[in-house]
């Protein structure tokens, strides 16, 4: 049946049960337009998405509308279509996000709300862009949040974190059905995640982090299933070498490693891909104040920052000078230039090669520093004023008088001013041991460099992870296939309603290398059924898919391997999501309707005064 006959079907048994009702004197369900507009908005919130998703959210809502049209509606009945018509809505989300799964995965073209186009598989960058307009949908946001905090906490994981949920979502559908409520459902959930984590624990292999081929193959195996996988080691080397730079031990075992303060991504049209690299200091799009008197190329320069302005201080309201005679106005002029060059000596006194300010610098004191054959650059950023402390160890000062000679930045080996395309750069490298660093992007077009630059901060965020806690899980689905083998022999010893719930979740683990099988276009029922073989009776848990092939493999082999920290996340992430969403057994609406274009205003709330109290009666007559 069409769907509109099915709308046609629905509507003619609403319409008669209404004239039974009518005729019966019985309190009537709604009017039909209400219900009409609901179905339609209901129905409408997924044009654009797959048939089978649009499908099973008709037959949906058709089920719960035919039960609130039949003679015994219940307020659990009612509970249970809410959660199914949700259930579908999130499925079909996870769908979309689904076929961008693994290395043989799809890319999605989004359309932003500015009118450009951005072309990723990133499932966090597609869930940004997405505008569902159903109210049970928006609940989603819940779940985009998660899949942002997914990417800012270990930075891999956003698209398994979707699968994942809304597979829990799905298998937990079977249960709403028959009356299992939530809280029953949810229990069962977050029992299945602390063994998963158990498990996790179990199977998980520690490895040395000075071993750079070892890190190499884990990053590699990390962003693998990402558009720069096609460019070989090229940004797992640039993900390394970055993180490493800025990496600071804090002692017993422990590292601190602040990608998003110390590591700056700089993309620059033009050029080759395979011109990228992890410069041993920073650069930023600065050039000299005064090209033509100031120095471009310094070696071993002595660099000074600053936060303060080099111009004379201005009034901050309004200033007020009575001139009395002829000479004041010179004797005021004199007073500025006497305080510039009071600041400019006090900065000699320690002969920099460079000053660097993020406040202004006047014409006069730039007059001064290149009399002295000092270069300078004004109006820096703070976070790039604070990756140059970094990288050549100097201190910020807040004022002149109180610089010191420790303050001095001695660790930079050249300051060069270089023009790259239209654009002057101002680069400082070559320095020792530095705690802040520029990665320089170069390719073709700006799209190639915004999807280099999103996969580049997986791959950093995977080293960082791996560089804070050293430990591996298997790849490929290896990892859910063993936690879904070990929770299925473990839910036969767990007693009461709970078990069935239990071995759902343990089923929906499934889920990934499922898709991963789907992705690769191999049989997944065969492929599937043999992983389950291997895996059963605690068998080799290395055993999982190659994403590229296909083929059933031993991941130790292929060195395709999981970051401990992204997979504990993702599962956590996933059920804890699925259980909030799980919970929400109805949807209220606190929106305040728009007026009709043309209709009156509501009159203004008549504010008491001082005299309408004293004018009021305290007592009746």
């Amino acid at each position: 049946m069409f769907a509109k006959d099915k709308v046609r079907v629905f509507f003619t048994i609403y319409d008669a049960r209404m004239s039974s009702e009518a005729a019966a004197g019985l309190p009537s369900l709604g009017s039909r337009s209400l219900v009409e507009a609901q179905f339609f908005c209901n129905s409408s919130s997924l044009i654009g998405t797959s048939c089978s998703a649009y499908a099973s959210l008709l037959r949906s809502i058709s089920a719960s509308a035919y039960r609130i049209c039949s003679s015994s509606v219940s307020a659990a009945e009612f509970v249970r279509s809410q959660i199914c018509t949700r259930q579908y809505l999130f499925s079909a989300v996870a769908d979309i996000i689904r076929t961008t799964l693994g290395p043989r995965s799809m890319l999605k073209m989004l359309l932003d709300a500015a009118g450009g186009i951005v072309v990723t598989n990133d499932g966090n960058a597609i869930l940004r862009e997405l505008d569902l307009a159903h109210p049970a949908a928006k609940a989603w946001a819940s779940m985009i949040e998660l899949s942002r905090t997914q990417d800012e906490e270990v930075g891999d994981g956003t698209t398994s974190v979707i699968v994942l949920a809304g597979e829990m979502l799905h298998v937990a559908e079977a249960f709403i059905d028959k009356n299992y409520h939530p809280t029953v459902i949810c229990r069962a959930y977050n029992k299945a995640l602390e063994d998963a984590i158990a498990v996790l624990d179990r199977i998980a292999m520690s490895i040395d982090v000075n071993d750079r081929a070892t890190m190499l193959g884990l990053v590699k195996s990390c962003i693998g299933t990402k558009f720069t996988s096609q460019f070989g080691d090229l940004i797992a080397d640039l993900a390394i070498d970055a993180t490493t730079t800025v990496g600071v031990d804090l002692g017993q075992g422990m590292r601190e490693v602040d990608i998003k303060k110390y590591i700056k991504v700089e993309k620059v049209p033009g050029g080759r891909l395979e011109d990228s690299r992890v410069l041993k200091g920073v650069m930023f799009n600065k050039d000299v104040v005064a090209p033509g008197k100031m120095r471009r190329k310094i070696v071993n320069p002595r660099i000074i920052l600053l936060d303060c302005p080099l111009e004379y201080k201005k009034g901050e309201n309004q200033t007020n000078a009575e001139l009395v005679k002829e000479e004041d106005w010179g004797i005021l002029l004199k007073m500025e230039e006497e305080y510039i060059e009071n600041l400019c000596i006090q900065i000699l006194k320690f002969k920099p090669d460079l000053v660097i300010t993020e406040k202004g610098l006047s014409d006069l004191a730039c007059h001064y520093l290149s009399k002295a054959g000092v270069s300078a650059i004004r109006r820096l950023r703070k976070t790039d004023n604070n990756r140059i402390a970094k990288a050549c160890g100097a201190v910020i000062v807040n004022r002149p008088e109180e610089l010191q000679e420790s303050d001095v930045g001695t660790g930079a080996g050249l300051f060069e001013v270089k023009k790259i395309g239209d654009e002057f750069f101002a680069f400082i490298v070559d320095c020792v041991d530095p705690k802040a660093c520029t990665i320089l992007l170069r390719g073709a077009s700006k799209d190639l460099l915004n999807e280099v630059e999103r996969n580049l901060q997986d791959a950093m965020s995977v080293a960082r992870n791996i560089l804070k806690n050293p430990k591996l899980v298997p790849g490929g689905g290896g990892t859910e296939l063993t936690v879904s083998a070990t929770l299925k022999q473990k839910s036969s010893s767990i007693e009461g309603i709970e078990k069935w719930p239990y071995e759902a979740a343990a089923i929906a683990f499934e889920a990934i290398p499922r898709t991963l099988a789907q992705n690769c276009g191999v049989n997944v029922i065969r492929t599937m059924t043999a992983l389950q073989g291997q895996h059963a009776n605690g068998g080799n848990t290395w055993i999982g898919i190659d994403g590229n092939t296909g083929l059933i493999a031993d991941m130790q082999e292929r060195q395709i391997w999981d970051a401990y920290n992204v997979k504990a996340q993702t599962f956590k992430t996933a059920i804890e999501a699925a259980c909030m969403l799980l919970r929400i057994d109805d949807i209220v609406s606190g929106i305040k309707k728009k007026q009709a274009p043309g209709a009156g205003q509501a009159p203004k709330p008549k504010v008491e005064t001082e005299a309408d109290a004293d004018g009021e009666q305290i007592l009746p007559d």
